[in-house]
């Protein structure tokens, strides 16, 4: 009796590939670059002020291009190939290389090249988060050269030490399901840092900075929501029982933050904010990322009740009163959305994660216990390691990026200015690319005036009189 045809092996289809498995890792994949490309340009397009709207959007298209370049060159496996370091991989452009690419990967039951596309797109959504903290003011050409030198000294730094299997973090124990600290609270601390280093908004923009489509906003978060269906749903490299209690979990743990953002935000300033719900999705979907598939369903919903509360509390309390975070102008405030959100979500990863769901995604190893269930089975003092390992892998994370992010940011600026001239500030889109994302703008100038209409009509009227 022959098989089916769908399972018949050949050079194509070898003996080792799971289609299945194969199938969902590309989707999710393709998921999580939605979420960047058209997802985070619609949103940054249409959360800021008219005049930035362009230059916003293609701050993000920008590092999605040139991510995917350095990640193949030599990006990829500085995060998860041969150890040069106990914190680094050795850079190599294994990604080009046809034979490995078609060999089966470090995980899973695919091809190498399914990985490296799947591992991109976790790569190229960081930069782009770190882009929110910087809009309205940062040279393009800086932003440019900032990218892949962040994602060569930064980012391949934490991917390596919490994601690959030879890093010191992930042989110590830290648990971080699917990014919460190697995208979020990486993002998070270097948008901070960057953000110091690049300076403020001119004053205009700083006291009123209103979106210029609200629903563009609500259609780029929502793009950002379903497709961490695929980022979290991805993460256990496997269509398995742990990937779908991971996105179960995940847009519970989501739902539930943007209900808590909401009630604050409607208790406190009387008004539900659309802007502060999309704040508040986002947090949820960042708390729940470390842990998505480590935690029952009733503690994502507690999660998402913290992660709805505690940036809301930090955002807009503390941040007010702190004067050192007064002084650092962070536009779409990524330190709290995503460095606060992400700390919270791996600290409580260490809490909360359930015993089975822990062998499920990390074998069956002692060392993965959470507080709760070790105090429950009497192993109290390996729930507290596990407590002070995710503690010890927010400290490196942060101390890494601040270091990293600040010497990128000074070498930098000994090429080029880090932050645009107060004249273009004014101007904005214009005056950058020589672009506006509207045909009429608020002051009444329309296309007829703009700098494109004017340069046609010049060469247009050359070209009559040459005749």
């Amino acid at each position: 009796m022959s098989l089916p045809s769908s399972l018949t092996i050949s050079e194509a289809s070898p003996e080792w590939l799971n289609k299945g498995d194969n199938s969902w890792q590309l989707t999710a994949a393709a998921m999580v670059g939605l979420q960047s490309v058209p997802g985070l340009v619609i949103l940054y397009g249409s959360i800021v002020k008219k005049k930035w709207a362009v230059n916003s959007a293609f701050m993000a298209l920008y590092a999605f291009s040139a991510v995917l370049v350095c990640w193949c060159l030599w990006g990829f496996s500085m995060a998860f190939g041969e150890e040069m370091l106990p914190f680094w991989g050795r850079p190599s452009a294994v990604a080009l290389d046809q034979a490995q690419l078609l060999a089966p990967g470090f995980a899973g039951m695919y091809p190498a090249a399914t990985l490296v596309f799947f591992q991109f797109v976790f790569a190229a959504i960081t930069p782009i988060l770190i882009a929110g903290s910087l809009l309205g003011r940062m040279n393009f050409k800086a932003w440019m050269l900032f990218v892949p030198l962040w994602l060569t000294f930064s980012y391949t730094v934490g991917a390596f030490s919490l994601w690959s299997p030879n890093g010191f973090l992930f042989k110590a124990g830290v648990m971080d399901f699917a990014g919460g600290y190697v995208i979020h609270l990486s993002s998070g601390v270097a948008g901070l840092t960057a953000a110091y280093w690049v300076g403020p908004r001119i004053g205009k923009d700083k006291e009123r900075f209103p979106p210029n489509n609200i629903l563009l906003t609500l259609a780029g978060a929502g793009l950002l929501w379903m497709g961490w269906t695929g980022f979290n749903g991805g993460a256990p490299y496997s269509a398995n029982i742990d990937a779908s209690i991971a996105i179960l979990n995940t847009h519970l743990c989501t739902a539930t933050s943007l209900l808590m953002w909401l009630c604050l935000d409607m208790f406190v300033f009387t008004k539900p904010s659309v802007i502060g719900a999309v704040q508040g999705m986002i947090t949820g979907l960042v708390c729940i990322t470390p842990a998505a598939g480590l935690v029952q369903p009733w503690a994502a919903i507690l999660m998402g009740l913290l992660s709805g509360s505690i940036p809301w509390f930090t955002m807009m309390i503390l941040h007010k009163r702190t004067p050192f975070l007064r002084t650092i102008d962070d536009t779409l405030a990524v330190f709290h959305t995503h460095g606060v959100a992400g700390s919270l979500g791996g600290i409580l990863t260490g809490v909360l994660s359930e015993p089975r769901l822990n062998r499920l995604f990390f074998g069956d190893d002692p060392r993965y216990v959470s507080l709760a269930y070790a105090i429950k089975d009497g192993r109290a003092s390996a729930g507290f390691r596990q407590v002070g390992m995710q503690l010890a892998g927010i400290a490196f994370v942060l101390a890494v990026n601040v270091v990293v992010t600040s010497v990128i940011c000074l070498l930098i600026r000994l090429l080029v200015p880090l932050r645009l001239t107060e004249e273009k500030m004014l101007v904005g889109d214009d005056a950058i690319h020589g672009e506006d994302a509207y045909a009429v703008w608020a002051d009444g100038e329309t296309y007829d005036k703009s700098v494109h209409e004017l340069e046609y009509f010049a060469a247009k009227s050359a070209d009559c009189e040459m005749a």
